[in-house]
This record gives C-alpha cells, sequence and structure tokens, in this order.
C-alpha cells in the first residue's frame, strides 16, 4: 500500500493530500529512509513522522484499503511519541 494512503486510512494524517505534502516535505521516514508519498509500506516497517513539534514513531502491524474510525488505531503500534519543546 501507498505511504500516503496508509496514513489516511490508519488517520495518523486527516487527509491523503496532507500526508501526501508531508511526505514530499522529508518529514517522513520509513526504516530510517526518508520516504515519498509513492513509497511501499507494509507490516513491520517502522515510521518516523516529523509533525512540527511531535516526532511519533510507529510499527505498521496491518494494511487494509479501509476500516472504521474505531478500528484506525490496530493497524500500528505506538514506539515513541515525543514532544519537543522549544525554549528560548
Amino acid at each position: 500500500m501507498r505511504l500516503d494512503k496508509f496514513l489516511k486510512v490508519s488517520r495518523l494524517i486527516k487527509r491523503r493530500t496532507v500526508a501526501k505534502e508531508v511526505c514530499d516535505g522529508g518529514k517522513i521516514s520509513v526504516n530510517g529512509k526518508t520516504a515519498k508519498a509513492g513509497s511501499e509500506v507494509k507490516p513491520g516497517d517502522i515510521l518516523e513522522l516529523s509533525l512540527g513539534p511531535r516526532v511519533l514513531k510507529v510499527e505498521i502491524v496491518s494494511v487494509m484499503d479501509t476500516v472504521r474510525a474505531d478500528q484506525a488505531k490496530e493497524l500500528y503500534k505506538i514506539l515513541e511519541d515525543v514532544r519537543i519543546s522549544q525554549e528560548w
């Protein structure tokens, strides 16, 4: 499955167009390598998302084309959720 579609289906990012922009901006890596929106992902892959002051690291558990909102969190397992504080 394409990375941008997985991000939308899993609801890590709300819209696929936003997911594509984030991917193309170099804010997401798959298994330690910067990934584009069209990169293929599969169960076992580790995603690292840099979203503003938050860095989220997840492992893909399952890949499905569609899921209900209450089942979306079953597609991944959170490994790290770090908030970076900016002190001036």
